[in-house]
C-alpha cells in the first residue's frame, strides 16, 4: 500500500496484460531496495561494455548514496520497497532509467518512460534528451521503439565519488509535445 503522502503524484496506468500498475514518487523507505534495482540493471548492462575503472566505482554503496542525494525526483513503478523499476529526469534528459530483470518483457519500461516523457512535457521540455552506453544494444533497441532518435556520440561526464569519468555515450532525443504521455 502506498502512504497517503505519496497519491497525489501517481500516474495510474495499465499493463498490456490488463494488469494496473502504479508510477510514484520514491519514498525514503526503500532507498536499498532502489540502489540494488539500479546496482543490479547498472552492471547487467554496463560491466562488459564499458572501462574497468568505471565497473570499479559503481558499487551498491555508491548508487545508495546517489538514490539518497537525488530521492526527490526519482520515480518508481512496484509495490513499496519492492520496486520493478525507476527513472529520475534532471532538467531536459531522462538521466536515468532501469527495470528489474524479473519485469523486462512485462509492458513496465514502457509505462515507465511514458511516464518519464508525460511529466518532461508537462515542465515544458520540447526535446527530451538521455545518454546510453555504446553498446547497450538492449537499451538501444529500446528507445528507438519508443520513438526516440539516435543524435549521435558525444562525450558523457558521468557522476563518480570525488569527480567525473569521462567516456564516449549515444546521446538520444525525443521531441515531446503536451500531449504526450498516459
Amino acid at each position: 500500500m502506498i502512504p497517503a503522502f505519496m497519491t497525489t503524484n501517481v500516474r495510474h496506468m495499465t499493463l498490456p496484460s490488463g494488469q494496473p500498475i502504479e508510477i510514484r514518487p520514491a519514498d525514503p523507505t526503500e532507498i536499498e531496495a532502489l540502489a540494488r534495482l539500479r546496482h543490479d540493471g547498472w552492471h547487467d548492462a554496463h560491466a562488459a561494455i564499458v572501462p574497468a575503472a568505471l565497473v570499479r566505482v559503481r558499487t551498491f554503496e555508491n548508487f545508495a548514496a546517489r538514490l539518497a542525494d537525488m530521492l526527490g525526483k526519482v520515480r518508481v513503478v512496484g509495490p513499496l520497497g519492492a520496486p520493478q523499476g525507476l527513472h529520475l529526469i534532471a532538467g531536459d534528459e531522462l538521466y536515468q532509467f532501469y527495470v528489474a530483470a524479473r519485469a523486462r518483457g512485462t509492458g513496465v519500461a514502457a509505462s515507465l518512460i511514458a511516464d518519464a516523457e508525460a511529466r518532461l512535457a508537462e515542465a515544458g521540455v520540447e526535446t527530451a534528451w538521455l545518454e546510453c552506453a555504446i553498446g547497450n544494444e538492449r537499451a538501444a533497441k529500446f528507445y528507438e521503439k519508443c520513438g526516440w532518435r539516435r543524435s549521435g556520440t558525444v562525450a558523457g561526464r558521468l557522476y563518480i565519488p570525488n569527480g567525473t569519468f569521462e567516456m564516449n555515450v549515444w546521446r538520444y532525443e525525443k521531441r515531446l509535445t503536451a500531449g504526450v504521455g498516459p
